[in-house]
């Protein structure tokens, strides 16, 4: 433990710094309470778990909706993109199905290319974030916001004709706080 006290031991975010069980005394109600000279080991005890559920909030606000969802798109994404490099290099299948793959793979990447480019030019007219999900020539657009003008929503729908090859009508347009 380079240079630390015996006692002392990183984990991270978190540092153990004494590791001696604490001592505690049984009353005639049942309840068991602490000796004395432990008080000020609980009000430390407390403070850091105060800390831990500011740590863990933080955590949790970072993973919302639009977290969550664009892991999850990406990940959908990951797997069509493997199953089409596959078939590209199983020497089993014809050339023409082999040139299909090629043209799905490229496919793909002009729609996550779309995707991303479209989510920043959506923030940056203001919102906090945005998501998009693609489903043949259907986008859907869920931006963080309580209220959406007719203005926003047609700013947003020109963004998305501009990067994607989808019609206006082919484009939905929520809000989600």
């Amino acid at each position: 433990m380079h240079g630390r006290d015996s006692n002392e031991i990183n984990l991270g975010d978190v540092e153990l710094v004494n590791s001696e069980p604490i001592e505690v005394e049984e009353v005639e109600s049942g309840n068991i309470v602490p000796n004395e000279g432990l008080i000020e080991n609980t009000i430390v005890l407390e403070e850091r778990k105060e800390n831990t559920n500011l740590i863990e909030d933080s955590f949790n606000d970072k993973h919302d909706y639009f977290e969550e969802t664009r892991i999850e798109r990406e990940r959908m994404y990951s797997e069509m993109l493997e199953t089409y490099e596959k078939l590209m290099k199983n020497v089993d299948i014809p050339n023409d199905q082999k040139a299909i793959a090629v043209q799905e793979i490229s496919n793909i990447t002009n729609i996550k290319n779309g995707i991303m480019i479209s989510e920043n030019l959506i923030k940056n007219k203001g919102f906090e974030d945005a998501i998009i999900l693609v489903n043949n020539n259907t986008a859907s657009v869920v931006v963080k916001s309580y209220t959406l003008s007719q203005e926003q929503i047609s700013k947003i729908q020109n963004i998305i004709q501009r990067e994607l090859p989808i019609e206006a009508k082919n484009i939905n347009i929520s809000n989600k706080f």
